[in-house]
C-alpha cells in the first residue's frame, strides 16, 4: 500500500509504564496512525508488509500521558488486534484483512469524534415552519430546514436573506426577486417563495400572511375562473400578494381619513390635550402609510423599468433562455415563445394597474399628511398669539407694579422716626397720600405711552 512520510507508530509501553505511550517515526509512504502493543509490534508490522530493519532504526520522539477515554479506546483496539491474530495465524491471507478492519474501527472513531465536535460548536441549521399552498389549492403546514429549502427551490443561501423571518427588522423594504426556479416575495409582514407548483409562506400567522391566503385561495378555485384561461400559478401568487398588500394600505387609509377630517374641522378653534394627541397619532400613522406606499411604488417602478426581470418571470418553467446582449427570448418550442410574449404584456399591465393604485394611495396619504401639517402650523400660530397676549398682560402688570413700588418708597421715607415737622400740620398726611397716588398714575400712563410708541403694546 502507498504510504507517505512521516508515518507515526504508537507503541504501548511495558506494564511498568502503563500510563505512557511512546511515539516513533519511520520512513513510510502513507500518513496513517497505528497503535500497537510492544509485544505484538513485529507481528503486526509483518502483516502490514512494512519492512523494519531493526528496532534501533526507530527513533523515539515523545512519551506522553493519555486520558482515561483514550486508554479505553487503545485497550479495545489492542484486544481486537490480539483476538484477530490468535484466530488468523494459520491463514496469512486472512491476516492481511485485519488491518483494514482496524482502519475501519479507527475511521469510525474519527467520524464519531468529528460529529461530537460539530455538536459541541452549537451550530444548528435553522428550521422554518411554513404553510405550503399547492397549485390545486391544497394547504398544508410543515417544517423545513434551510438545506431542504435550498434544494427544493434551487436558490442560493444569500437569496433566503430577503424572506428569512429572523431578519424581519433588517429587511423591511419590499422586494420581488426573480430567480431561475422561484420568485421571492417580501412585502412587509408577508414573506413567501413562489415556485412552479407551490408557494411557501413564512410567518403565516401575521396579518400579511392571513390576508395573502384569503386573497390567493379563491383564485385557485376553478369555479371562480368562469371558464376562462387562468394565469400561471406563480403570476397568480404575485398578483394575490400585491392585491392583499395594497388592499390593506387602502383599508387603513379609509379608516383614518374620517378621523383626520374631524380633527381638521375641530381645530384650531378648540385646542386641548386630547385633540392634540389624536392629531399627533394620526400624523404618525399617515407618515407610516405614506412611507410604505412609497416603498411599494418604487419597487413596482423598478420592475417596470427593468424588462429583463419581467422576461425572467415569463420564461420560468419553460425551455427558454434570454440572450445577455439584447434580452431576446429564445425558446426551443415556438409556441412557448408566443405564450411567453403574451404573458409579458399581461405582467406589464398587471404591474401598471397596481402601480396606479399604489400611487393613488400614496398621494391620498400625502395630502392628508400635508393637511395635518398645515393644521399644526395653524395651531402653532394660534398658540403663539395667545402667548403674546399673555406676555402683554404680564408687561402691563410689571409697569403697574413699578409705579406702586415708587409710591411705597415715598411712604417708607416718611415712615422713619425722624422729625420733619410735617407731622405737626393737620393736612400733611392727606397731601402726601394724594401726591403718591397721583404720581404713580402719571408715571404709569407715561410708561404705557412710551411702550405704545415703541410698538411693544
Amino acid at each position: 500500500m502507498a504510504l507517505s512520510w512521516p508515518h507515526l507508530l504508537q507503541f504501548r509501553s511495558q506494564p511498568a509504564l502503563a500510563n505512557t505511550d511512546c511515539f516513533f517515526f519511520s520512513d513510510l509512504t502513507e500518513s496513517r496512525s497505528l497503535e500497537l502493543s510492544c509485544a505484538d509490534s513485529s507481528t503486526l508490522l509483518r502483516r502490514c508488509k512494512i519492512s523494519v530493519p531493526s528496532p534501533a532504526a526507530l527513533k523515539p520522539v515523545k512519551c506522553v500521558g493519555r486520558s482515561t477515554e483514550e486508554k479505553q479506546w487503545s485497550d479495545a483496539e489492542t484486544v481486537v488486534s490480539d483476538s484477530d491474530e490468535a484466530a488468523d495465524e494459520p491463514n496469512d491471507q486472512t491476516d492481511r484483512t485485519s488491518v483494514p478492519a482496524n482502519g475501519r474501527l479507527l475511521s469510525q472513531r474519527i467520524a464519531t469524534t468529528s460529529s461530537g465536535d460539530s455538536l459541541s460548536l452549537g451550530i444548528r441549521e435553522p428550521v422554518y415552519e411554513v404553510v405550503e399552498v399547492k397549485s390545486n389549492g391544497t394547504v398544508s403546514t410543515r417544517k423545513i430546514n434551510r438545506r431542504q429549502l435550498l434544494k427544493s427551490s434551487g436558490l442560493r443561501p444569500r437569496d433566503i436573506r430577503s424572506v428569512d423571518p429572523s431578519l424581519f427588522l433588517t429587511n423591511s423594504m419590499p422586494s420581488l426577486l426573480v430567480r431561475e426556479y422561484a420568485i421571492l416575495l417580501n412585502l412587509g409582514s408577508l414573506r413567501a417563495i413562489a415556485m412552479k407548483d407551490c408557494v411557501l409562506i413564512f410567518d403565516y400567522n401575521r396579518k400579511g400572511g392571513k390576508a395573502f391566503l384569503e386573497s390567493l385561495l379563491p383564485r385557485l378555485n376553478p369555479k371562480n375562473n368562469n371558464g376562462g384561461p387562468s394565469m400561471p400559478f406563480e403570476l397568480e401568487v404575485v398578483e394575490a400578494a400585491l392585491l392583499s398588500r395594497i388592499q390593506r394600505l387602502e383599508q387603513r387609509l379609509m379608516n383614518l381619513e374620517p378621523c383626520v377630517q374631524a380633527l381638521l374641522e375641530a381645530l384650531p378653534n378648540r385646542i386641548n390635550g386630547d385633540i392634540l394627541e389624536q392629531l399627533r397619532t394620526s400624523k404618525q400613522t399617515l407618515v407610516e402609510l405614506g412611507s410604505r406606499a412609497g416603498a411599494l411604488r418604487q419597487m413596482l417602478l423598478d420592475l417596470l423599468e427593468d424588462p429583463h426581470e419581467i422576461r425572467r418571470i415569463c420564461i420560468m418553467g419553460r425551455n427558454c433562455t434570454l440572450s445577455k446582449g439584447n434580452n431576446v427570448m429564445e425558446c426551443s418550442v415556438p409556441s412557448e415563445k408566443q405564450i411567453a410574449e403574451e404573458e409579458e404584456e399581461e405582467i406589464e399591465m398587471l404591474l401598471e394597474n397596481y402601480l396606479q393604485r399604489c400611487e393613488s394611495c400614496h398621494g391620498q396619504a400625502e395630502r392628508l399628511l400635508d393637511s395635518a401639517r398645515e393644521m399644526e402650523d395653524s395651531i402653532a400660530v394660534s398658540l403663539s398669539s395667545r402667548r403674546l397676549e399673555v406676555s402683554r398682560v404680564e408687561l402691563l402688570l410689571q409697569v403697574g407694579t413699578f409705579c406702586v413700588a415708587v409710591g411705597a418708597l415715598v411712604a417708607g421715607i416718611f415712615g422713619m422716626n425722624l422729625k420733619s415737622y410735617l407731622e405737626e400740620h393737620m393736612f400733611a398726611f392727606w397731601l402726601t397720600t394724594a401726591g403718591i397716588v397721583l404720581g404713580g398714575v402719571i408715571a404709569f400712563f407715561l410708561m404705557y405711552s412710551y411702550l405704545r410708541a415703541r410698538k411693544i403694546f
